[in-house]
């Protein structure tokens, strides 16, 4: 025998009943926004809706006026009839109790909705057409429409906001240092403010430049500096590859070494060392070669839910991701953007994504990366709150600078779009037989102090 679902008829009847009876009632219902939706029987929500309408017209709640609008629309049946509705207004006795009613049929109405989105996922899970990563992803996006469903803030005096700003001044006054998430890069660091939570930055580049070794110190540095995991979705290189980049980046033993195991006894000391270091800090790598936008999702959530924050999520790179539209591949990389923003919000952690760059930068003299660059789509742009490019000018160059190491590169590090801040360009330097971006110069302090 099937059971009723969770219901507040009785309250439901009294509130219309006062509605009828005491104008005040339905400021605090909007006071509340309560919705035709939330009441259970479908008599009720026509009515209530009627009645908004009366109100939103600028006329006052009247029995007459709701029975005659009913009535001209041929919804006079569907709400109950005309005796009914005179019953409601009969029975209302007093407005006191309005507020405790309205939350109790919204706490009803939250729970029906939990056990729809409960039906909805066990009918998909029975069904399985579509592939678990995908049925995993909407149950979680389908329980967390449920709880999001809160009613919206009121309003704040400007007293009560002025004081909330002024104490957060007086707190990034005294702390005199990074406030969002620390790169390790000062020079960047000063232009950003280190990575802020919830922002998309795309990290982009033509091959062979290093963005898969700067996608990767960025994780290691913020690691070091903050607290939270971090996660690294590689898609193009195995884990173990890509811990050995890290290694030798930690240690400073050539990544050749760690290839051909040609190594020291001082150099398996520092590989020691560096592992142990490594090996303590929260970083997670995944290495799925064609992973979807909601496995990425699923994971990220079960990894802020462990360690209660994510402080970076690193994807390398976004044109391999798996997308859901087969029509058209822009489409589908303007997707799989938006959606990477959608993440960045979710989880208020910053993403950095890698992007390919189209071939045309070859093409002109200066190859300089620009916004036009970003292969497959110009939504990339869009929904970035930064976008990054490097740029190695010794890779165009046959001759080497005398003064600059034949394994070494100064690097330009370009921020051609900034958000929420300024532009400009940044010099690196770029290590490569270790894989290490560090610091071209460090002037104007430590800007982490305090």
């Amino acid at each position: 025998m099937a059971r009723e679902l969770p219901n507040s008829k009785t309250l439901e009847q009294a509130l219309l009943g006062s509605l009828m009876v005491y104008p005040s009632v339905m400021q605090e219902c909007n006071d509340l926004d309560l919705q035709p939706e939330e009441f259970y029987l479908p008599s009720h929500q026509r009515l209530f809706s009627c009645m908004q309408e009366i109100t939103r017209n600028g006329q006052p709640v009247d029995l007459n006026l709701i029975i005659t609008r009913l009535a001209d629309k041929e919804e006079l049946d569907s709400a109950g009839g005309t005796d009914y509705i005179l019953s409601l207004a009969d029975s209302a006795i007093s407005s006191a109790n309005t507020r405790n009613y309205i939350e109790s049929i919204k706490n009803t109405a939250q729970l029906r909705r939990l056990i729809f989105a409960a039906e909805k996922i066990s009918n998909e899970s029975y069904d399985a057409s579509e592939d678990i990563d995908t049925i995993l992803d909407q149950a979680e996006r389908g329980i967390m429409d449920v709880t999001r469903m809160r009613r919206g803030s009121e309003f704040e005096s400007s007293q009560t906001v002025i004081h909330r700003v002024m104490e957060q001044l007086i707190e990034l006054r005294s702390k005199k240092g990074v406030t969002g998430i620390r790169t390790g890069y000062t020079d960047l660091d000063r232009i950003t403010n280190g990575f802020q939570r919830g922002d998309l930055i795309i990290l982009a580049a033509r091959p062979a430049m290093g963005k898969s070794a700067l996608a990767l110190n960025f994780a290691n540095e913020v690691a070091k500096l903050n607290e939270g995991a971090v996660a690294i979705f590689s898609l193009e290189m195995p884990a173990d590859s890509l811990m050995k980049r890290l290694l030798s980046s930690e240690s400073q033993v050539a990544s050749n070494k760690l290839r051909d195991g040609k190594l020291s006894d001082a150099e398996m000391s520092r590989l020691n060392f560096s592992g142990s270091q490594l090996g303590e800090r929260n970083i997670f790598i995944d290495d799925t070669s064609s992973i979807k936008v909601s496995q990425i999702f699923s994971k990220c959530r079960k990894l802020k839910t462990e360690y209660n924050s994510l402080s970076l999520v690193v994807i390398d790179y976004l044109q391999l991701i798996t997308g859901t539209r087969a029509d058209s591949r822009q489409q589908e990389v303007s997707d799989i953007s938006r959606n990477l923003k959608i993440l960045a919000k979710e989880l208020d952690c910053p993403v950095i994504a890698l992007s390919q760059l189209a071939r045309k930068v070859e093409e002109r003299n200066d190859h300089e990366p620009q916004l036009s660059d970003l292969r497959e789509s110009g939504s990339i742009e869009q929904d970035a709150d930064i976008v990054m490019f490097i740029y190695r000018e010794d890779y165009y160059k046959k001759e080497q600078d005398d003064q600059v190491p034949e394994d070494t590169s100064i690097v330009d590090l370009s921020l051609a779009k900034h958000r929420n801040g300024a532009l400009g360009k940044i010099k690196l330097v770029f290590e490569k037989n270790i894989s290490r971006f560090t610091n071209f110069s460090n002037q104007g302090g430590d800007i982490y102090e305090g």
